[in-house]
């Protein structure tokens, strides 16, 4: 199955703003988006992300799958039962990889001896423990940032031409770890040939700033468990790494 258009969605817009992927990837980001389908320029641009393509290789490789099959983007974006086997000596080979990439090794030190029980390679959980910009260096690790990184659901309460007014679930941060705050409204422009005919009441996913994707009920459903386990996770060892303070 072709994940390629799939990532391709939550990718282009840290790429368009030069945070993370090769330069340029774009078009082909796009062109992956509104066909439907994958090609090799496309699959070049995405391996070359440098923290998304470590997950995808590992995700993949556990279950004898392609890093670009749509099960696996699925699982590291959204969440599904790929994710279920993985445990701490899995994540640590995820850190290795991640520091061929650009994480410093003294920050893959320091999270390898953090570990939680259950770590999870879910984009939620890397942004939360390894941090926003922690591979790049594009960006700085703060809970702002982590807010716009994340997958973020929210639901659609209006809607103009090329406008979304969306309501979502807000993080903060209370004695070092990160839990649910208030709902907030956002205003949003949209792709109308990425989102497609999107109504009121129906969920998207955002990523920074980016409406990604609707999400079915089932995708919608996962992202929210997948997004609690990846904080439970987190939060076993973000007090004592000090990074919400």
């Amino acid at each position: 199955m072709d994940g390629i258009p799939l990532a391709s969605r939550f990718s282009i817009a840290t790429n368009r703003i030069n945070y993370c992927g090769p330069s340029e990837a774009a078009p082909a980001l796009y062109r992956a988006i509104v066909s439907g389908h994958g090609d090799e320029e496309a699959r070049r641009a995405l391996e070359g992300f440098e923290a998304l393509w470590p997950y995808l290789e590992a995700i993949g490789a556990k279950h004898h799958l392609d890093p670009l099959d749509e099960k696996v983007v699925e699982a590291y974006w959204i969440g599904n039962e790929l994710l279920d086997d993985f445990g701490r000596e899995d994540f640590r080979s995820i850190l290795t990889a991640l520091t061929r990439r650009g994480l410093p090794p003294s920050v893959a030190e320091r999270l390898i001896a953090h570990l939680p029980q259950a770590p999870i390679p879910h984009h939620m959980f890397h942004v939360a423990f390894v941090g926003v910009g922690a591979v790049t260096g594009h960006v700085p690790t703060t809970l702002a940032n982590l807010e716009s990184c994340r997958p973020a659901f929210a639901t659609v309460h209006a809607r103009g031409t090329e406008v979304i007014h969306v309501l979502r679930p807000s993080l903060v941060a209370k004695e070092g770890r990160l839990v649910w705050g208030s709902i907030q409204p956002e205003k949003l422009r949209f792709d109308p040939a990425v989102l497609g005919e999107v109504t009121l009441g129906q969920e998207v996913v955002l990523h920074w700033g980016w409406p990604a994707l609707v999400l079915n009920p089932a995708r919608a459903d996962a992202l929210r468990r997948f997004t609690d386990r990846s904080l439970a996770a987190a939060n076993e060892s973000l007090p004592d790494m000090g990074v919400f303070p």
